[in-house]
């Protein structure tokens, strides 16, 4: 390929596809880029949104990846409030809903993941939203206020960090799960039970293993959650967050392999070797745990752009990673490495009643996983650890007082 001549058009300028475009041009890529986003804003940073953005810290400026002049300065052409309609491989284009149809040389699929819809009735009363976009949380920060109640559906990250932020701006909050614990998908007991405490003492109201059966409103926006048991939860604004399907859909109608997301090689490169899928819509292979799984995750995206830049100009791919996350409510900074595959021992170190402890996910002597939270030490250790696959010892990984320096057999 004539990198000169050759284009690369990028469907989603979120944090995988913008950070991809920039890489390119690092990397020495030559030929155009064409970035294509449904926003009307350049890529930002999305983890903020339910955090700094809610309380008036942030805004599309200082969360922007790159300033907007520096896509033209680039020579990346940056096309937005536009979708992408259809994909097709045989002709190397696709199809925009402006009419506009772009061929390409290489396509990287960066559409990302949408906000699951509840399919029960009120679920489009105003008033009701999501949180994927800075739009949405623009839309949520004017509904939060002293006095009014926030109705969150969803105990997971979002939702939890969505409640810290509505205290904080002196708004109620209350978090309805189905399941019989918060964070039942995402982490351990461990960690729901001292989350749903830390939040509890800071005013959240929390109702669990409670089913939602609809959604109420007063002259067309939301008043109510209704429950299975009959009881109606008041609020003011109901923010959804359960669950985050990747929206694979023209890669399936353009006849990619897909399972719960586009499969990818190591590469990023997917069943049509001039296509490339990266981030939150990616089915992509955890060489560590010798098994492939979708992340939702900004290190996922960062890195998966990484591997199809390197792929396009033809370096040698990056180094495999170790991937993690990170969610941060109130005072407390919670991080987590690795997925906690084939476990047979969860094991914490530290303090959960000091709000500085950590909890490993072993299989035998290795570690799978590490949820910390104020315990950076723990994390960056364990991270490594996990990416080293070296055995430990397990009784001087439960002493705090042993170093994780140390901690390796």
């Amino acid at each position: 390929m004539n990198e000169k001549s050759a284009s690369v058009v990028i469907i989603g300028a979120g944090h995988a596809g913008g950070t991809a475009a920039a890489l390119l041009r690092q990397y020495a890529y030559e030929g155009p880029i064409t970035l294509i986003g449904e926003e009307p804003i350049a890529p930002y940073q999305r983890p903020p949104l339910s955090k700094a953005w809610l309380k008036g810290e942030a805004d599309a400026d200082s969360l922007a990846l790159k300033p907007t002049e520096f896509y033209a300065e680039v020579g990346i052409e940056l096309i937005l409030d536009t979708r992408v309609l259809s994909i097709d491989p045989a002709a190397h284009a696709v199809e925009l809903s402006d009419g506009r149809s772009l061929t390409y040389d290489k396509l990287i699929i960066a559409t990302g993941a949408r906000a699951r819809a509840l399919p029960i009735p009120g679920a489009d009363l105003a008033g009701v939203l999501s949180l994927r976009s800075a739009a949405d949380a623009e839309e949520l920060k004017a509904a939060l206020r002293p006095g009014r109640r926030l109705a969150v559906i969803g105990g997971g990250y979002i939702g939890l960090e969505a409640a810290a932020s509505a205290r904080a701006l002196g708004a109620e909050a209350v978090v309805i799960e189905r399941e019989p614990r918060i964070l039942a998908r995402v982490a351990c007991e461990v960690l729901s039970t001292f989350f749903t405490e830390y939040h509890r003492a800071r005013g959240v109201d929390f109702e669990v293993a409670a089913f939602v059966e609809a959604l109420e409103g007063r002259d067309g926006h939301v008043s109510g959650v209704r429950l299975e048991d009959g009881r109606v939860i008041a609020c003011d604004v109901t923010l959804v967050g359960v669950g985050a399907p990747p929206n694979d859909e023209i890669a399936q109608a353009a006849g990619l392999a897909c399972n719960g997301g586009v499969v990818v090689d190591i590469h990023a490169r997917t069943s049509d070797p001039d296509i490339f899928a990266i981030g939150d819509v990616s089915h992509r292979p955890l060489p560590h745990y010798h098994r492939s799984f979708r992340l939702e995750s900004v290190a996922n995206a960062l890195e998966q752009a990484r591997q199809a830049a390197a792929a396009i100009t033809g370096r040698p791919p990056p180094p495999q990673e170790v991937t993690w996350n990170w969610s941060d409510q109130y005072d407390l900074k919670y991080q987590f490495a690795g997925v906690p595959f084939d476990v047979d021992e969860i094991l914490v170190r530290g303090d959960p009643a000091r709000a500085k402890f950590a909890v490993f996910h072993l299989a035998g002597d290795v570690i799978q996983a590490v949820e910390a939270v104020n315990a950076p030490a723990e994390f960056m250790a364990g991270r490594q650890l996990i990416g080293q696959r070296r055995p430990i010892s397990r009784s001087r990984l439960a002493d705090p007082t042993v170093s994780m320096k140390e901690v390796a057999a």
